[in-house]
C-alpha cells in the first residue's frame, strides 16, 4: 500500500496557474503508476493524468493536454501535476492516485490507493 497526501490546492483566477504535489510513503511508490483524478460537485471522479513508474509514459484527459503537465520524483516519492491556463471549468477535488499499472487508471474504482483531496477553484 502507498499512503498519499496532496498539498497545492487553492484559488486561482482563470489563466493562471497552480502545482499540486502528492507525497507519498511507502516501499512501493518507484515502482507504482501515479496520477490525478478530479472530482466536482455533482460529477463523477474523472481521470485527469497518469505516468508510470519511470516516469516515460504519461496519459492525459484530452480537455487538459497541453496545459497541464504530469512529473515525478522518485527520489522525493512525489508526483507532481503543474496546471496552467486553468478554466473554470477545471473546478473540482483534485485526488492523488497510486496503483500497479497505468492501464488500472482507466477506471476509480481500479485504482489501489487514494489521498484525500485538494480543492482547486478557478474564478471567472
Amino acid at each position: 500500500q502507498v499512503q498519499l497526501v496532496e498539498s497545492g490546492g487553492g484559488l486561482v483566477q482563470a489563466g493562471g496557474s497552480l502545482r499540486l504535489s502528492c507525497a507519498a510513503s511507502g516501499r512501493t511508490f518507484s515502482r507504482a503508476a501515479m496520477g490525478w483524478f478530479r472530482q466536482a460537485p455533482g460529477r463523477e471522479r474523472e481521470f485527469v493524468a497518469v505516468i508510470d513508474w519511470s516516469g516515460s509514459i504519461t496519459y492525459y484527459l484530452d480537455s487538459v493536454k497541453g496545459r497541464f503537465t504530469i512529473s515525478r520524483d522518485n527520489a522525493k516519492n512525489t508526483v507532481y501535476l503543474q496546471m496552467s491556463s486553468l478554466k473554470p471549468e477545471d473546478t473540482a477535488v483534485y485526488y492523488c492516485a497510486a496503483s500497479r499499472n497505468t492501464n488500472e487508471f482507466r477506471r476509480a474504482t481500479d485504482v489501489a490507493s487514494w489521498g484525500q483531496g485538494t480543492q482547486v477553484t478557478v474564478s471567472s
